[in-house]
């Protein structure tokens, strides 16, 4: 029987819900069942915690009142999406309840977690039944219930995690989308992970997350010359493969430029592994036969005179640390002093998006968007070093906007976030700006301009599929108008038809279309000439927005 939680027992549980989450965080992400390529619910989660798990691993023996801390600061500045957002209010609950505590007993547990999900209800503007706020809070109110019962912590765990799995199953039935797909809640799945976690901790069986195998030897790198090492750049990636390609010749290229050559294929990507001296025109090349989806680089000749020294050799997998030595160290970015009144921060990606609002006198641009969605410790750091007292944030993606909203307060600076969902709301609401207005006067004017854009976008479903009444195939392109499916197609012109034939019907009047990284400048222009022609009285513009995923983002006014 476990009656009592101290600070070292908390910080295992959090590091095992931490390694959980990350184990799983792809069974995760597969369950997020809208077609367009966001499977990112379980990565979010995964990179939250993570932020928690890595800042309790340097304190091996917290109090209780530290330790849910330590865990609660982490995840708020590490939140990554809605969901790692409502994940850290979840972990704010035990940091709040715990307060003070140098243990805790079942109660305090059950309180904790409702703490927990009342933070996250009252952050959601409308909750939807059928997601992780469903399944916490129905969790929390079972071990409620259970711990005025039984003082056995273990036990009003295991049982509140059999009514969160309960819970979990019925999301099916409570979300539309998700009853459609057939699917159960990602957010909530992560939930019953957290705990799961949690609760191994409890019974002495931490879970770990994967590493690589140690080893108590290290070989002499010191007898090997550095000019031995004819290719420098250890080069991998990934590409989405353009349909019916053929990479053989891709093959014959890659091999005349390096060596160590390793091609994985499937029916849908490509992975590289290839040393060479121009890793650039390797990635160049392989764009030809598809989209560039990850890719890291590193030069072996650092790495190797690294070790000979006796030093650590700096790869990606070091790049987060890299960043914090970075930005704790000489070159810090520091907290920008106010230099003007107004300044205004955007999330985006793409060159030609960042360039637009730039253009627009945007002070920072937080890469960010569809596929990984930037943390509140991002969105804080663009803040302060924006050089103006009153600073706004334009998110330009729902999923942002409670990230955004928790980095506010968070900086000593007036913030304001202005509630944009796309990137076309982004750019309206930035063209109603006037420094010359009052704060509120600018918040009034741009926020009512979100409603005045129309926001079309063109990508492409990544699994089967039923939503909104269409059928949707793997593969297809998808035509999205106001954040509702307007149609599929294997003919991307046939969308552009549909959308210039909406834009002609409601008499909008402009129309800008900024074209993705998978479109050439001819295709663009032979987009706009289809507007031209279906919608005579818009005027049409043409700009290279350069972002991934979406072959076209479009706005109409």
């Amino acid at each position: 029987m476990k009656q009592k939680i101290d600070g070292a027992l908390f910080r295992r549980m959090v590091i095992s819900a931490s390694a959980a989450v990350d184990l799983n965080k792809q069974k995760i992400n597969e369950l997020n069942v809208f077609p367009v390529p966001d499977g990112d619910t379980g990565t979010n989660m995964g990179m939250t915690l993570g932020s928690a798990a890595a800042d309790l691993k340097k304190n091996e023996s917290p109090t209780l009142t530290k330790a849910a801390d330590i865990a609660a600061s982490a995840m708020l500045r590490g939140a990554r999406g809605n969901s790692g957002v409502i994940t850290s209010l979840l972990f704010r609950g035990f940091s709040k309840a715990l307060q003070g505590k140098k243990t805790a007993d079942a109660k305090d547990l059950a309180a904790a977690l409702m703490t927990g999900v009342e933070a996250a209800y009252k952050a959601v503007m409308k909750p939807a039944e059928g997601t992780i706020l469903t399944v916490s809070r129905l969790t929390a109110a079972a071990a409620r219930d259970l711990a005025g019962e039984n003082a056995d912590i273990q036990y009003v765990l295991e049982q509140s995690i059999s009514t969160a799995r309960s819970a979990l199953e019925n999301t099916v039935n409570q979300n539309p989308v998700l009853k459609k797909a057939g699917v159960v809640d990602a957010g909530g799945m992560g939930f019953c992970m957290i705990l799961d976690g949690m609760l191994a901790a409890l019974q002495g069986n931490d879970i770990v997350a994967d590493e690589a195998p140690q080893t108590n030897e290290q070989a002499d790198f010191g007898i090997f010359d550095t000019e031995d090492i004819t290719f420098a750049y250890d080069t991998v990636y990934i590409v989405r493969k353009n349909p019916d390609v053929s990479i053989d010749p891709l093959r014959i290229y890659l091999d005349s430029i390096g060596d160590s050559l390793v091609i994985g294929e499937d029916e849908e990507a490509f992975k590289v592994h290839v040393h060479t001296n121009i890793p650039w025109e390797a990635l160049n090349e392989s764009q030809k036969y598809g989209t560039l989806e990850l890719a890291k680089i590193e030069n072996m000749r650092m790495q190797h005179d690294d070790l000979a020294a006796g030093r650590t050799a700096r790869s990606t997998d070091d790049l987060e640390q890299i960043e914090q030595e970075l930005e704790s160290g000489e070159a810090a970015q520091k907290k920008v002093e106010p230099s003007k009144r107004y300044g205004s921060v955007a999330v985006c990606a793409g060159k030609g998006l960042a360039g637009v609002f730039r253009d627009l006198g945007v002070d920072e641009v937080v890469e960010g968007g569809q596929t990984m969605n930037p943390s509140t410790e991002d969105i804080l750091q663009a803040i302060e070093r924006t050089p103006a007292e009153i600073v706004f944030v334009l998110p330009n993606n729902k999923n942002i906007i409670m990230a955004a909203e928790q980095a506010a307060p968070l900086s000593d600076k007036t913030v304001i976030v202005i509630p944009s969902k796309t990137v076309p709301q982004g750019i309206t609401a930035m063209l109603n700006f006037d420094a010359s207005m009052e704060p509120e006067d600018n918040v009034s004017a741009m926020t009512e301009s979100l409603d005045t854009v129309l926001t079309m976008q063109i990508t492409y479903a990544a699994r089967n599929s039923d939503f909104d009444g269409h059928e949707i195939h793997e593969g297809d392109y998808l035509g999205l108008a106001g954040g509702a499916l307007l149609g599929t197609s294997r003919d991307i012109t046939e969308l552009l038809t549909q959308m210039a034939d909406k834009v002609a019907a409601e008499g909008q009047e402009f129309v800008n279309i900024f074209y993705g990284s998978d479109i050439t400048e001819a295709d663009a222009e032979a987009a706009a000439d289809i507007f031209r022609k279906h919608a005579p009285d818009a005027e049409v513009n043409v700009l290279s927005g350069g972002q991934p995923i979406y072959y076209y983002l479009i706005s109409a006014e």
